[in-house]
């Protein structure tokens, strides 16, 4: 129902920041709770963030609070990840997700993906 496509991964050193960004298209945007996962090689795809459908509430996984920032512009149909004091820890493919209604933690739960952009911290 919603295509998502996300942009703005690269390779970064520890300590700098990135900024990710997902554009969705054919769906209603302001309808979808939003998520940031990522999944590094041997690992499950874990939750980084969510967002309300209004942008009022969000929540981090412990990992990232404080170092990390969802937001979203509903006039754009756009989600962002802000990544700052990264760590190599940080370093897998992140992908943005949508949701229908209320957030939620669980993989499972998300309906719509985008195919991924990698982040990679070096040392």
């Amino acid at each position: 129902q919603v295509q998502l496509v996300e942009s703005g991964g690269g390779l970064v050193q520890a300590g700098g920041s990135l900024r990710l960004s997902c554009v969705a298209s054919g769906g209603t945007f302001s309808r979808y709770t939003m998520g940031w996962f990522r999944q590094a090689p041997g690992q499950e795809r874990e939750l980084v963030a969510h967002i309300s459908r209004g942008g009022y509430a969000t929540n981090y996984a412990d990992s990232v609070k404080g170092r990390f920032t969802i937001s979203r512009d509903n006039a754009q149909n756009t989600v962002y990840l802000q990544m700052n004091s990264l760590k190599p820890e940080d370093t897998a493919v992140y992908y943005c997700a949508a949701r229908q209604g209320l957030g939620s933690i669980y993989v499972y739960e998300y309906n719509n993906w985008g195919p991924g952009t990698q982040v990679t911290v070096s040392s």
